[in-house]
């Protein structure tokens, strides 16, 4: 990994203080970064943290091939390229590509409570060792970042880009179609979960209605890794939520994650909006890499079709009331009504109309997210402080969530509304100068930094922000009270 000038700056040696403090901030907190993901590089991939997360895990190297465009664009290609290396022969892409140099134990559920006894993945060889399920497609939004830092790069990093773009465009249009076919065998444009781990949103209230009616069977026999690496078990999900995660991902693992044989019967089958907005996004970007690479023209036609569906079946997800998206259990008919920073999915996909795109703003404003009084950053907790299931340091229930920060950043910008984004990516940086390091969530009341430390995805999303030229906001100048 090239790391020699990760930022280029301008060193304003002779402006103002305050200026040579900015600059100055700005430079730690990118070495700090860059750091991390040198220190959790495996080798053209990267573990998502040190601790907890010792493995490779899907939208985590979607991230972090983002921040490591700026770093590196030939090492980010191979970010993208080493997970899809572990596509299976349906399309799918697994949520974790599995380490083998980890240490034993070092993650549950281990490899084998994934496998099954039906071969899973198109390869000659040995297939890469991975779980069964899958995780929000964030990839050709990512590698349309690779392929833009190239181009700022010159004419040899671009020709290389371009090729890494004609290699993984099919991987990603396969990983795409398999995302609106088996995980959309309705048409409606809505990606289908099976467990909640594959939202990328684990214990958030989104799941707590249709998690209460399964009862679990029996499950093999294992240890809560993770609350080896917290401080307080609060942080993370309750026993009897964990287990009903394990009894889902055993289900599916007794029909080889079969799609066919899971549609009829599975106990926990939900319409995820978030995961929803970034298949439309993503496939906005890959169809702009399909004319890069000369694509035939039916998969731009295909592309535009499943953008357009995307759209329409967010619109049916709108609940008036909250103003926002909610998710559906399918195996109940009901929305899912929780208020959570993924109800911003109109936005995240690109898709709100102005009256909507309106009413979106106006709840992200308001006391309900970063309007709210105790905030110590105005940054958008997961879970809104108004609804039942927030808990300010419970994991996906309340947290702030770095990466989070930097998708309505994102979606910000690209809905036009640059002051808004400017002010949350200031507000994120200054979070996370505060907290002196790169954690996995945050206590939005008190600022404290929780779950795993040095979080692969939290520093490359810190090395986006400071590639677009954010200064970190100042302690507490963003905070809504004292």
């Amino acid at each position: 990994m090239s790391v020699a000038r990760p930022l280029q700056d301008r060193d304003p040696a002779a402006g103002p203080r305050a200026a040579r403090a900015a600059y100055a901030g700005r430079q730690t907190l990118g070495a700090a970064a860059v750091a991390v993901l040198r220190g959790n590089d495996l080798g053209g991939r990267t573990r998502a943290s040190a601790t907890l997360y010792p493995h490779q895990w899907s939208w985590d190297s979607a991230f972090i091939a983002i921040g490591l465009a700026h770093l590196d664009t030939d090492r980010a290609a191979a970010e993208l390229s080493s997970l899809f290396e572990a596509q299976w022969s349906d399309g799918r892409v697994p949520h974790i590509v599995f380490d083998p140099s980890a240490p034993a134990g070092s993650y549950v559920p281990s490899l084998d409570h994934w496998v099954c006894a039906a071969p899973t993945a198109g390869h000659d060889g040995p297939a890469p060792a991975t779980s069964g399920l899958i995780q929000p497609p964030a990839h050709a939004i990512a590698a349309g970042h690779v392929w833009r830092a190239a181009r700022r790069r010159g004419p040899a990093a671009s020709a290389r880009a371009r090729a890494f773009l004609r290699d993984i465009y099919p991987r990603l249009l396969a990983w795409h179609r398999y995302l609106l076919t088996a995980r959309d065998p309705e048409g409606s444009g809505l990606i289908t979960i099976y467990q909640p781990w594959e939202s990328g949103w684990d214990n958030s209230p989104r799941w707590d209605a249709a998690l209460a009616v399964i009862r679990p069977g029996p499950i093999p026999a294992h240890r809560r890794v993770d609350l080896d690496h917290v401080a307080d078990a609060v942080q993370r999900p309750t026993a009897r939520d964990y287990r009903r995660y394990l009894w889902l991902v055993r289900l599916l693992r007794s029909v080889c994650y079969d799609d066919e044989a899971v549609y009829p019967r599975h106990p926990f089958l939900v319409k995820d909006v978030l995961a929803s907005a970034l298949l439309v996004a993503a496939n906005e970007a890959l169809r702009d890499i399909a004319g890069l690479v000369g694509a035939p023209g039916r998969d731009c036609a295909q592309l535009r079709r499943w953008i357009r569906r995307g759209r329409q079946g967010l619109d049916g997800c709108w609940d008036p009331r909250l103003r926002m998206c909610v998710d559906l259990d399918l195996r109940a008919d009901r929305p899912l009504r929780a208020r959570t920073a993924a109800g911003f999915a109109p936005l995240i996909a690109g898709s709100a109309r102005r009256r909507r795109l309106a009413d979106l703003l106006a709840t992200l404003d308001s006391a309900a997210f970063l309007g709210h009084p105790r905030l110590r950053w105005r940054l958008p907790p997961t879970t809104s402080p108004s609804d039942p299931g927030f808990a300010p340091r419970s994991y996906w229930r309340g947290p702030i969530w770095p990466v989070v920060n930097w998708l309505l950043w994102w979606s910000l910008g690209r809905a036009g509304e640059q002051v808004r984004a400017q002010r949350l990516g200031r507000q994120a940086l200054g979070q996370l100068a505060a907290v002196n390091g790169f954690p996995e969530y945050v206590d939005p009341f008190t600022g404290k930094p929780l779950g795993s430390p040095a979080q692969s995805w939290t520093a490359a999303v810190t090395l986006d922000w400071l590639a677009a030229g954010l200064c970190p906001d100042a302690p507490d100048s963003g905070a809504a009270a004292a």
